[in-house]
């Protein structure tokens, strides 16, 4: 049960902290907020604001920040959709406070405020882990023998700067670069007392652990001083944000399958997984483990959101920055046709990845 209870605490948060960055954004700029909601399907909690519903739904499947006329469809549109009814409950001196009313550089921070949140809040949460658990720099601890980065030159106590000319400040970097790489050679910039030095690692393949390796280790966490805690912290953040872009253009090159996608089932289970190993080493770590979690979700659901593809805010930007281009909008009723499309398949790919992560957990 307890750990049910993390993971609801996590999901709670990243949504809160995404779906606030659009409630505060278009507060701020006067748009009438109609519902801010946490999950979906059936209302477990709600509590009714000045003029905005919040509520607490029953499956954590993300949330919402719903907007006075989102759609963009004129009244007698609207009241076919909602009835007379609902519309008396909204003064016709305040229609202007629909989203669409607003200028289109309101509704592009608005949409953009979501993902930003996200990024802001696994930022401070890396400040807080960098400041128990310090950073994995890039310096070298070994270099084993007989393997090419030996051969290349490298000892330990090297720092390694860039890869193919891909900065790193992380051992998990040069790590996740090597896993992806697949043996291709490597341009590496390290430093040794100073100086910087380039040379040239041909991976090797090894038959007995199934992938390659240059042959060296690092990874140790190093405590850092307050200003070394915020850039680790910003390293730690751009960190997660690429290996999720890396791992869609795997999965948009046919590098990875949609059978690797994980939802709130399997997520749930990761938790629980984090939870077991780090509870037997106390209650710091297993603070820890769950902010590095809550890091990488958060990151995640930033990325995501931003890509351009309809229905996510990454979707709506793109209409919004071609009507700032054009300098009208693009048809609210076709703009809504492309939305809802997105939502059905965004529906059904949510329930292919639950049904995947349900089949894996009886394996």
């Amino acid at each position: 049960m307890i750990k049910i209870l993390w993971f609801l605490v996590i999901f709670a948060v990243v949504v809160i902290a995404h779906e606030f960055g659009h409630f505060l954004i278009a507060k701020a700029n006067g748009v009438r907020v109609v519902e801010f909601t946490v999950g979906a399907g059936p209302i477990l909690l709600k509590r009714q604001g000045k003029e905005t519903l919040y509520t607490w739904r029953l499956l954590p499947l993300g949330g919402a920040c719903i907007f006075e006329n989102e759609d963009g469809l004129d009244e007698s549109e609207k009241k076919k959709k909602t009835g007379d009814a609902a519309q008396e409950l909204i003064p016709d001196t305040e229609r202007d406070r629909s989203l669409p009313a607003a200028s289109v550089w309101v509704r592009i921070a608005t949409y953009a405020a979501g993902p930003i949140f996200n990024f802001l809040l696994a930022f401070f949460f890396s400040l807080i882990v960098v400041g128990m658990s310090g950073t994995d720099g890039t310096k070298l601890l070994s270099v084993v023998e007989g393997y090419p980065a030996e051969e290349a030159g490298l000892m330990a106590g090297d720092e390694i700067i860039s890869l193919n000319g891909e900065r790193v400040h992380l051992y998990r970097e040069v790590t996740i670069f090597s896993q992806l790489n697949q043996g291709r050679d490597v341009k590496v910039v390290y430093e040794r007392d100073g100086e910087r030095y380039t040379t040239m690692i041909t991976p090797r393949y090894d038959e007995q652990e199934g992938r390659y390796y240059m042959g060296f280790s690092g990874g140790i966490y190093e405590k850092c001083n307050p200003i070394d805690t915020i850039k680790a912290a910003y390293y730690e953040v751009r960190y997660w944000i690429k290996v999720t872009y890396k791992s869609l253009f795997m999965l948009f090159r046919g590098e990875a399958s949609v059978k690797d996608l994980s939802g709130p089932v399997g997520m749930a289970q990761v938790v629980g997984e984090v939870y077991e190993e780090a509870s037997e080493y106390g209650i710091l770590t297993l603070i820890a483990s769950m902010l590095n979690f809550a890091i990488l979700l958060s990151a995640n659901l930033g990325v995501v959101n931003l890509l351009p593809l309809p229905a996510l805010d990454g979707g709506r930007l793109v209409f919004a920055f071609v009507e700032a281009i054009r300098g009208k909008p693009v048809p609210r009723d076709k703009e809504a046709i492309v939305h809802f499309i997105g939502v059905i398949m965004l529906l059904a790919l949510m329930v292919f990845v639950m049904y995947n992560d349900i089949m894996r957990l009886f394996k």
